[in-house]
């Protein structure tokens, strides 16, 4: 089972006396990285939060976005009355020298420093569970939306190692037409350049093994389809986070291809390998996105 590293979670409910919406966007990442924004009144349990959602969505670059509705009995900000009257007495005497409106002192007062102060209130314990819950049924809608995308990713990634093993398939029938091949040109090659009674057949042929060794490609051939097996049976692992894994598998099965293609001299297989390295390539775009 596969799980994408894009998804969506949101969940709303009532705290005590206040509403939170809680909203997550997830997009693809090497490592975990998290933008916070939320209330002041969460701020003291900002550590807590992020530990929660880094624990639970192990990666991506997460958009974590939480908003607070007031149901009318907390208080979002705090007024210091004494200070305001202390401000109002010279203020007001200041507008009536000046034969200006007093009208607008009160305006005046609130922009004054500490006159208005955020709210110093704090979630009891039984309201941060409360909210605890409510952050966990949003982080576990967002990894059922992760679940139905990697769904999708598991499906297509099959798909395209199932198409490199048919080619696999293709060359591995291709071989022995090609080692005959190169054995027919060289001494086709050779009756025509020296002569067919001018050249020892038998170091000809000692000559050809060596020769074929050099380009044999059965050990990739091999080590290909053990990598693929291996890519397979990893997607059926129960384990959540393997995508980094399953990209350095990517990477063997991409080296055994090259090296197929290098030694191949024969324009067939030559034609599988640049099949299998563009399923090869789809198949590391997908791989980006894995959990």
């Amino acid at each position: 089972m596969l799980k994408s590293m894009t998804g969506f979670g949101r969940a709303e409910a009532t705290v005590g006396d206040k509403t939170f919406l809680v909203e997550l966007k997830s997009l693809n990442g090497k490592q975990f990285e998290i933008l916070l924004k939320m209330p002041n009144l969460l701020k003291p349990y900002e550590f807590d939060i992020r530990n929660q959602l880094s624990e639970k969505l192990i990666r991506g670059s997460v958009d974590c976005t939480i908003s607070l509705k007031q149901n009318g009995a907390a208080k979002p900000v705090s007024i210091n009355v004494e200070l305001a009257k202390s401000y109002y007495k010279p203020l007001s005497e200041l507008a009536t020298s000046l034969n200006l409106d007093t009208g607008s002192i009160l305006g005046s007062l609130l922009k004054l420093p500490e006159v208005v102060t955020p709210s110093t209130e704090v979630l009891s314990d039984s309201d941060w569970k409360g909210f605890c819950e409510l952050l966990n049924t949003a982080i576990g809608n967002i990894n059922s939306h992760r679940a139905n995308e990697g769904a999708s990713l598991e499906k297509d990634l099959r798909l395209r190692i199932t198409n490199i093993l048919d080619q696999q398939v293709k060359v591995a029938e291709l071989e022995p037409l090609r080692q005959q091949k190169i054995r027919e040109g060289l001494v086709k090659l050779l009756e025509e350049k020296v002569g067919k009674d001018n050249f020892d057949p038998n170091r000809l042929e000692q000559e050809l093994i060596y020769y074929i060794e050099k380009i044999d490609i059965s050990e990739e051939q091999v080590r290909l389809k053990n990598h693929c097996e291996y890519f397979q049976s990893m997607l059926n692992d129960n384990d959540e986070a393997k995508g980094k894994k399953l990209s350095f598998v990517l990477q063997e099965i991409g080296r055994e291809i090259n090296t197929t293609g290098a030694k191949a001299y024969d324009a067939s297989i030559q034609k599988c390998v640049v099949v299998m390295k563009d399923e090869l390539e789809k198949a590391k775009e997908q791989v980006l996105n894995v959990l």
